[in-house]
């Protein structure tokens, strides 16, 4: 918990720490522990039936009232600070959120991941050539399609905010999906153009939504492993639309069409039925789960709501600091974009994608270069998708393993390093072609730091509408940077592009030290923090806890994850 806890004297530091209540009226604590540090918990036999419920700002008596939750959010009917459970409890509740909520998030991933590689595998089928479009062509097809998601992402996430996750995502899915059915009848530049346009604005604010609609139901470690398996589903979706496509470009000449084609119809009618599943499937919350669809009830017992109500609120008391269909105002959106201990983070989303980029859109080009079939093609895509999925849960799994963000994240940069530099300097014209292959497919199988750079903005926010907002922020620049690298190959630096490799190898290298910096900043900010928050006596910080303005990650007791 990155909230600092206030104790007046020794007594009731050790009562908490050893798990007793300070006083006769309320229900003892289990003893504090370290956060799991395993994608799937595991807890042993004795361990099962011990009190789960672990010590937080509103077991002590003079701080209780400074976090309690405003009577208007949604889940405070089952707010409880003597409520009590055990670890079996708490894990049995956490598989059946993953089971109920994480799953269905993972088949909306793979269908959004479905409409956005398609693209990636018609070209493999002469999709240029058909259209009569050049390579500068598909870069602006792909900047445009990066333009209008940008530009919209944080409006779609103050909408999101405003009628609900819930609401808009299942519409996001439906929508695109039938632009992307729409792609069938392509004719051109123009259409080309504009249907690219229109995929960006419709899938806008999906990635951001998710992640506040998963805050809701997991704690931050939690969330960050299960944005994790979000990317890695979508990776997933890379392989079943690569499999699909192998198929469904063999059609090429049926009813007189080209395969790519049926692609873009097939997958488009298979993600409309999974976003029309989805208004049944997408929750409001842990309390509103009731429906005609998921019966009067809801998924969850009384009991399990409570556990998953406290639990989190436990840890992060700023998440009941606003109703999950409350707007964000112009004056609070405005403190949001000011916040700049988080601009280090959306730095680092513009930056850190970008030697990758081009290497994983001219992909299929690439591997065609070499002289393999189509079929071919789409094939050899895949080792690099399953290579991904590995590496982008493993250093998911590090940085909560290690507790340790902005160093394990730059893992991925370091992996890029040998790879850029072979390519950049290799004269690749007297290259075996599967030599060349290999070395694309390890450049493309690097770990992925995005799951970690997302809970990492959403736990240095430390308040919902900032959380809300630093997760489009972030991914504002996150697609930013795939405009940048989507501009990086040049038709005059083509077919090896080496130019264009240097660049990416430098950028790589810059990554690097970026990421230290920003360990630093934090380091820095936590200090200056301490020395204020040592200075003061116990009185001095429960009347700074009563009467501060301060909001957000802006408090004195909060401090920032690195």
């Amino acid at each position: 918990m990155a909230t600092v806890l206030v104790q007046r004297d020794a007594a009731r530091k050790e009562s908490l720490e050893t798990g007793l209540s300070p006083t006769g009226s309320i229900p003892p604590l289990g003893v504090p522990r370290e956060e799991a540090r395993f994608m799937f918990p595991r807890i042993s036999g004795s361990d099962k039936e011990a009190i789960a419920t672990q010590p937080s700002v509103f077991d002590d008596p003079d701080t209780a009232d400074k976090y309690h939750p405003h009577p208007d959010w949604e889940n405070y009917r089952r707010f409880d600070i003597k409520a009590r459970w055990t670890w079996a409890e708490e894990y049995l509740v956490v598989r059946k959120i993953d089971a109920r909520i994480m799953l269905w998030v993972c088949v909306m991933s793979t269908a959004f991941e479905l409409d956005r590689v398609n693209l990636v595998l018609a070209l493999s089928d002469n999709l240029l050539d058909d259209l009569k479009l050049s390579t500068n062509d598909y870069n602006m097809g792909n900047t445009l399609f990066r333009a209008a998601f940008v530009i919209l992402e944080l409006p779609a996430q103050l909408l999101s905010k405003w009628i609900g996750p819930d609401r808009i995502i299942p519409i996001q899915l439906t929508l695109w999906s039938l632009i992307t059915a729409s792609q069938f009848g392509l004719s051109g530049k123009a259409s080309f153009l504009a249907t690219r346009a229109l995929l960006g604005v419709f899938q806008a604010g999906f990635i951001p939504n998710i992640i506040l609609y998963l805050s809701y139901f997991y704690k931050h470690n939690e969330t960050t492993v299960r944005v994790g398996f979000f990317w890695a589903a979508a990776t997933a979706g890379q392989i079943i639309a690569t499999l699909i496509g192998v198929g469904l470009l063999e059609l090429r000449g049926r009813l007189g069409y080209a395969g790519w084609r049926w692609l873009f119809l097939v997958e488009g009618i298979s993600t409309f039925l999974i976003g029309v599943c989805s208004f049944a499937m997408v929750v409001a919350g842990p309390c509103q789960t009731a429906s005609w669809f998921r019966g009067e009830a809801g998924w969850f017992t009384e009991k399990e709501e409570t556990i998953m109500v406290n639990r989190i609120i436990r840890e992060d008391p700023s998440k009941s600091d606003m109703h999950n269909r409350e707007p964000i105002t112009l004056g609070l959106l405005w403190k949001c974009l000011t916040d700049f201990d988080l601009w280090p983070i959306y730095i680092i989303g513009l930056t850190y994608l970008i030697p990758a980029t081009p290497p994983t859109n001219y992909l299929t080009l690439l591997i065609r270069s070499l002289k393999f079939t189509t079929l071919q093609t789409n094939l050899l895509t895949i080792p690099k998708e399953v290579l991904h999925i590995m590496t982008l849960l493993g250093i998911s799994f590090l940085a909560e393993y290690f507790g340790e963000i902005s160093l394990t994240a730059t893992l991925g940069q370091i992996w890029l390093l040998p790879f850029l530099i072979w390519l950049a300097v290799t004269d690749l014209e007297h290259v075996n072609r599967w030599l060349q292959w290999g070395i694309t497919t390890g450049l493309l199988s690097y770990p992925l730091a995005h799951a970690v750079q997302v809970g990492w903005a959403s736990r240095n926010s430390n308040s919902v509408r900032l959380r809300a907002v630093s997760a489009a922020l972030y991914s504002m620049f996150f697609q930013a940077s795939a405009i940048i690298g989507a501009n990086i190959y040049r038709e005059d630096d083509a077919p090896y592009y080496h130019r264009g490799n240097k660049q990416l190898l430098a950028i790589a290298g810059a990554n690097i030290v970026i990421y230290v910096l920003t360990k630093f900043y934090y380091m820095y900010r936590n200090r200056q923090r301490d020395r204020k928050w040592k200075a003061m006596s116990v009185e001095e910080r429960l009347h700074y806890l009563s009467t501060t303005t301060d909001e957000g990650n802006k408090r004195l007791d909060f401090r920032f994850k690195h």
